[in-house]
């Protein structure tokens, strides 16, 4: 039987090193390729295509994409129109919705074509369009939003070629990571990253081929679009 490969992009992020090593320590799993700056850039598509190119042989059964921005230390969140900057927009799109979409476009046609197989984006609640009630988050919501409709249609590509394969996207819940840090509400539940990594693996591990192309939040419930 080939060797059962899993990359985690955004590996060297809060969260994204927390599903490392969570799925790591999984027997189940024979290599696990971790995926993050330095030497990967998701902006950058001749990144992605040499990380690729680099997977060794064997059946790559789960990639997740862990990476994203919010913010960069200059740049907060915007709160009104008057905030919109087009070169902070076009850096948000770039990682939250593009680099996401480059990712599909290299990874996917490599899962293989028979058995259950996994691709996972990071999404966030704020990037659904339904449950957006409080406005404000212009780049990071609409971003988000983008990067679900790319995996919602990229689903329904991939499902035409690879019946059995997942591609969804996940919300994970308000972490503890460098990332929220400044925006935490003491009365929201905060997870740690492990705890995190724990609840969007044991979402994954419950999903089926009927779930593709849906968006579920760190519990396993649907999100509205």
């Amino acid at each position: 039987m080939a060797d059962a490969i899993v990359v985690v992009v955004g590996a060297t992020g809060g969260i994204g090193a927390a599903l490392h090593a969570e799925i790591s320590a999984a027997s189940a799993v024979d290599l696990v390729i971790g995926l993050g700056r330095p030497g990967f850039d998701l902006c950058d598509e001749s990144s992605i295509v040499q990380a690729v190119a680099a997977l060794p042989a064997g059946d790559l059964r789960l990639v997740i994409n862990a990476a994203g921005l919010l913010h960069d230390g200059e740049q907060r969140p915007e709160k009104t129109l008057r905030e919109l900057d087009p070169t902070h927009l076009a850096r948000v799109f770039a990682v939250n919705a593009i680099g996401p979409a480059l990712l599909m476009k290299h990874f996917l046609p490599r899962l293989p074509r028979k058995g259950r197989s996994v691709f996972a984006n990071l999404s966030a609640r704020v990037g659904s369009i339904g449950d957006n009630r409080l406005g404000g988050w212009y780049g990071y919501r609409a971003s988000k939003a983008a990067a679900n409709q790319l995996v919602r249609t990229a689903a329904i590509e991939l499902a035409r070629t690879h019946p059995e394969a997942i591609c969804v996207a996940l919300h994970p819940g308000t972490v503890a990571t460098r990332l929220s840090a400044p925006f935490v509400r003491e009365r929201r539940p905060v997870l740690t990253p492990a705890e995190a990594a724990r609840h969007l693996l044991a979402v994954l591990n419950g999903l089926q081929a009927a779930d593709s192309g849906n968006f579920f939040d760190w519990r396993g419930a649907p999100v509205p679009w």
